[in-house]
C-alpha cells in the first residue's frame, strides 16, 4: 500500500481556482465513494477549507494520473490548468506534509489552530462512511498526536492568530472607531464564530448572525449576545451593516453586486466593508467595482498577517526536527506491512507442513504403531521437512558467493552464535 496526497492551497492557487476545486458539505460523501469506486483510490480523505483542497489517498501504487483525472472531471478544471497549480507526494513526503499541516507550518497564519479541527473533521467524516482503512486510520492519528506534540513542546501557537483574527484587525485599519459599526455576519461556523468572539473583545455593540438554519444562527448569537435572522431577511438589513464578514458553505454567491448596490444606495453612499472569507466565494466578484464598498477575500489578508509571526518562524525549526523524526517512526510502520503477507505464508506453509505430518503420524498410532517411535519420527520428518528448502537456498548461496543471504539467514534463524 502507498500514500498518496494531491492538493492545490493558498500558495499555489488563487481563489477562482481553488473554489472550483473545493469541495462542500453536500458533495462530500458522494466524492469520497466515487474516490473509492472509480478513481482507484482504496482508502481516501478529502481536506477542503478555504485556503486548500487536499486529497489523501491509499493505494495500490503511487501513480497520480487517475486522482488528477477525477479531479478535474469533478472541478471542472482542465488538467493543463490544474497542472499549475496541484502538487503531489507520495509516501513519506505525503507523510511529512500531513504533520505540517495538522501542524499549521504551512497555513497562511503561521501556527494557527483551526487546522488541526479541520483535517479532524475531514479524518471523522470519510471514516464514518467507511473511506478509510488501516492505512489512513493509522497515518491520521499518528498526525493529530504529532500536531498536539509541535504545539505542546514548542511555541509555535504562542501569540498564534486565524484568519478571523486578521480579518477583525484589518476592519480596524478602514473603521478607527470599531465599536461603533454595525456588523452582519453571514454563516454559523467556526471562523463566524471566531469573529464574533474578536468584535466582542473590540467592544462591538451591534452584530447581526444570518444563516440558512435559524436554529444554528440563535444558538451562536445567544452565545455571542447578539440578534439572529435568516438568510431571506438579509436583504432588508443589508442596509444598516457598516462591516459584512461571510463564511459559509454555499456553492453559489450570498450577496450579488444588485443587493449591495441597493443597500448603498439606502445608505446614502455610505462606505461598507465586506470580508469574504468562503471558498467559493460569498459575494460576487464584481461587488468590488461599487464605490464606497472595501471587498476583501480570504487572500487579501496576506497583507495584514500579524506581527507576532517572527516568534512563530523561530519555533518552527524545532517543530520541523519533531515532525522528521515522527517521519521516520511512521515509515517504519509502513515498512512493517510489507512483511505481512510473507510472515502469513510462512505460518500458512508451516502449518499446512504440520497437519500433513500429524495425520501420518496419527495414522500409525491407530495401525498400532509404538507411540515413542512414532512421535520421534513424526518429530524428525518436521524438522527434516521444515529445515530442507532453506538449506537448500543457504547451499546454492555458498556456491554463488552470495554472503547477503547467508547472513539474512543468520539474522533470521538467531545463528549469530553458530560458526
Amino acid at each position: 500500500m502507498h500514500i498518496l496526497t494531491l492538493g492545490l492551497n493558498h500558495q499555489t492557487a488563487s481563489i477562482e481556482v481553488r473554489e472550483k476545486a473545493a469541495f462542500g458539505p453536500d458533495s462530500i460523501h458522494q466524492a469520497l465513494a466515487d474516490l473509492t469506486q472509480s478513481a482507484g483510490a482504496a482508502e481516501a480523505t478529502i481536506l477542503s477549507t478555504c485556503n486548500r483542497t487536499e486529497i489523501y489517498c491509499g493505494q495500490e501504487n503511487d501513480d497520480k494520473t487517475r486522482i488528477l483525472a477525477w479531479l478535474s472531471e469533478y472541478s471542472g478544471l482542465n488538467q493543463s490548468d490544474l497542472n499549475k497549480s496541484i502538487y503531489h507526494y507520495p509516501n513519506e513526503a505525503a507523510v511529512k506534509h500531513a504533520f505540517r499541516v495538522a501542524s499549521g507550518l504551512d497555513s497562511l497564519v503561521l501556527g494557527e489552530p483551526q487546522i488541526l479541527g479541520q483535517m479532524k473533521n475531514a479524518f471523522l467524516t470519510a471514516s464514518s462512511i467507511g473511506a478509510t482503512g488501516k492505512v489512513l486510520n493509522r497515518l491520521f492519528q499518528h498526525t493529530f498526536n504529532v500536531a498536539k506534540q509541535v504545539r505542546t513542546d514548542t511555541a509555535i501557537g504562542v501569540n498564534a492568530v486565524s484568519v478571523a483574527y486578521s480579518g477583525v484587525n484589518l476592519a480596524k485599519r478602514i473603521f478607527t472607531r470599531l465599536s461603533e459599526q454595525t456588523v452582519l455576519l453571514i454563516g454559523a461556523g467556526e471562523t463566524i464564530e471566531l469573529v464574533a468572539r474578536h468584535l466582542q473583545q473590540n467592544q462591538v455593540k451591534h452584530i447581526i448572525i444570518a444563516n440558512r438554519s435559524i436554529d444554528k444562527a440563535q444558538t451562536l448569537a445567544k452565545e455571542a449576545g447578539c440578534e439572529a435572522i435568516t438568510l431571506a431577511q438579509i436583504p432588508e438589513r443589508l442596509q444598516h451593516a457598516d462591516i459584512v464578514v461571510t463564511s459559509t458553505a454555499s456553492t453559489l454567491p450570498i450577496l450579488g453586486k444588485g443587493a449591495i448596490e441597493a443597500a448603498l444606495k439606502k445608505r446614502k453612499r455610505s462606505p461598507m466593508f465586506i470580508l469574504d472569507l468562503a471558498v467559493p466565494r460569498d459575494v460576487e466578484p464584481e461587488v468590488s467595482q461599487l464605490k464606497d464598498v472595501y471587498l476583501y477575500t480570504v487572500d487579501d489578508l496576506k497583507s495584514v498577517i500579524d506581527e507576532n509571526r517572527e516568534v512563530r518562524l523561530r519555533a518552527t525549526e524545532q517543530a520541523e526536527n519533531i515532525i522528521d523524526f515522527q517521519v521516520v517512526k511512521f515509515m517504519r510502520w509502513m515498512r512493517s506491512l510489507e512483511s505481512v503477507p510473507a510472515i502469513k505464508a510462512f505460518r500458512e506453509g508451516l502449518n499446512d507442513l504440520k497437519q500433513a505430518e500429524l495425520e501420518r503420524a496419527l495414522k500409525k498410532l491407530e495401525n498400532g504403531g509404538d507411540a515413542e517411535k512414532v512421535l520421534e519420527q513424526f518429530a524428525r520428518d518436521l524438522t527434516n521437512k521444515f529445515a530442507h528448502q532453506p538449506s537448500q537456498v543457504l547451499k546454492q548461496a555458498d556456491i554463488d558467493g552470495n554472503a547477503s543471504v547467508i547472513s539474512a539467514a543468520r539474522k533470521l534463524f538467531n545463528l549469530h552464535l553458530l560458526h
